[in-house]
């Protein structure tokens, strides 16, 4: 399940890619748009601006916008930056691989077997939505209503 830190960081991803990218956004309208404490977001977004998905400018009219194109930033990119691996078992990570201390063995394991599948498929997809993607789609399920 993904963190409510994680949760909060999309959501004001999405916000920040649904605006213009030339209009930073201050972190208050961020925070009371997206119902995110103020003090949490900061740390988000202090995050998010060391791994350079954001970007910040000070002064009056400053505050964050995206630092790359919202095409180029993926619900995988960011899950991996704040929630870590997509694997449900570390014997299945590719980035955090660690084996399991009560298999007998990796080669053959089941539990590993599915679990392989599952990071994988959950890649795929993950890594192949954008926040343009979120924000076309947001906008596609509003124009429904």
């Amino acid at each position: 399940m993904l963190s409510q830190r994680t949760r909060y960081a999309l959501r004001s991803l999405i916000m920040l890619a649904g605006g213009s990218a030339d209009a930073p956004q201050q972190i208050a309208t961020i925070s009371a748009t997206e119902r995110v404490p103020r003090k949490f977001l900061e740390l988000i977004l202090l995050d998010l601006k060391r791994a350079g998905i954001v970007e910040s400018t000070r002064g009056r009219s400053g505050g964050y916008r995206l630092a790359r194109a919202a095409k180029d930033i993926s619900f995988g990119e960011v899950i991996r930056l704040l929630d870590g691996p997509l694997a449900l078992v570390p014997c299945a990570s590719l980035t955090a691989y660690a084996p399991c201390g009560d298999c007998q063995d990796e080669v053959t394991c089941a539990i590993r077997r599915a679990a392989l599948v599952v990071r994988e498929e959950s890649a795929r997809v993950l890594d192949g939505f954008s926040l343009a993607d979120a924000v076309r789609r947001e906008a596609n399920a509003i124009a429904a209503l």
